[in-house]
């Protein structure tokens, strides 16, 4: 009865919303920046990733790593086991269906109800994505962390180290954080449970590759360096930690210096909420009017948006005008 009602919880956790219908990064050319080891930020749409939004207050609900193609690994023991997992993943039913290729860009990330799995990276074209690539990593490390995060493939997923990371996270306590939590526990094995986040900062902490250390400074000026509880880690931390860049691409190319103007701006004063909710402001009661300078617009021609909002600022300064003078005036007849 309790696997019954596990399993469909875990499925009620990754019911997805409608994704939007045009994401904010480019895909093909995000995809051809990669390198291995780099890790790719996911803006999930499931419920599970709405809650992680709530806890860690980042856009950020999910972190993989990327391998790379098969053709491209040139360990010959790695690309095996790779390989074999993969056609193992490809197998399940809630999987993509396609014929394992060699050139099929890969990722390893964990997933509820999947655990530590190796995936294609076209599954999340169409989702807002960035890449976080270590800075000044070598080859032969990012070897070792690819690797090292090969060896937890099949590793289930932790579901209740995530439900501890959301009460350690959790700006009100009803307990105390520390009270039965596994964050703490000393010699953890990854090898039994794990989540995305941790398996990675894991992975980099294995070559003493820095995603947020701790940093203390001696006496004599000298830093030390150490790592981090890699249970503590979420995605938002590899977008913010220093020691690795940021790489996104909107979906509209911005190369040149004022490429924004030629943007295709909606030329009627219209405002969205969000993707589903958008309206047009009255001028007569909104403070804040947009005003979208266009192509064919003279400099001595205003929109009819702009001269209204005008007509209000100047009823509003008279107004202000008035009421200064009516308190000069109170104020020397009181003297």
């Amino acid at each position: 009865m309790s696997g019954w009602l596990k399993e469909k919880f875990i499925g009620w956790l990754r019911e997805e919303e409608t994704a939007s219908a045009v994401p904010l990064c480019d895909f093909d050319r995000l995809s051809r920046a990669l390198r291995p080891a780099d890790v790719i930020l996911v803006e999930g749409n499931t419920r599970l990733s709405h809650f992680i939004k709530n806890i860690t207050q980042s856009q950020w609900t999910h972190s993989a790593l990327y391998v790379g193609r098969l053709c491209e690994i040139g360990d010959a023991v790695l690309r095996q086991h790779i390989q074999r997992h993969y056609q193992e993943s490809q197998a399940a039913p809630l999987n993509l269906a396609k014929p394992l290729s060699l050139d099929e860009p890969l990722i390893i990330e964990g997933l509820i109800g999947q655990g530590i799995i190796i995936e294609p990276l076209r599954k999340y074209r169409g989702m807002n994505m960035r890449v976080c690539q270590p800075r000044g990593l070598s080859s032969d490390d990012a070897s070792r962390v690819l690797r090292f995060a090969a060896r937890h493939l099949g590793v289930q997923y932790d579901i209740r180290q995530l439900f501890d990371l959301a009460r350690w996270m959790s700006p009100h306590a009803w307990l105390p954080r520390r009270l039965g939590s596994t964050l703490f526990e000393i010699g953890t094995n990854l090898s039994e449970r794990t989540i995305c986040s941790t398996l990675i900062a894991a992975a980099f902490d294995s070559v003493h590759f820095p995603v947020r250390p701790v940093v203390h400074r001696s006496d004599d000026g000298g830093l030390r360096f150490y790592p981090r509880n890699p249970r503590l880690c979420t995605p938002r931390d590899f977008d913010y930690s220093p020691y690795f860049d940021s790489v996104k691409f909107s979906v509209v190319a911005m190369d040149d210096i004022g490429a924004y103007r030629h943007l295709p701006w909606d030329k009627h004063g219209t405002i969205c909420n969000d993707e589903h909710e958008c309206f047009l402001p009255d001028v007569t009661r909104d403070s804040i009017l947009p005003y979208y300078m266009k192509s064919d617009v003279k400099d001595d021609d205003i929109s009819r948006h702009a001269l209204n909002w005008r007509h209000v600022r100047a009823r509003h300064r008279g107004a202000s005008r008035r009421i200064k003078k009516h308190k000069v005036v109170l104020g020397v007849g009181r003297e």
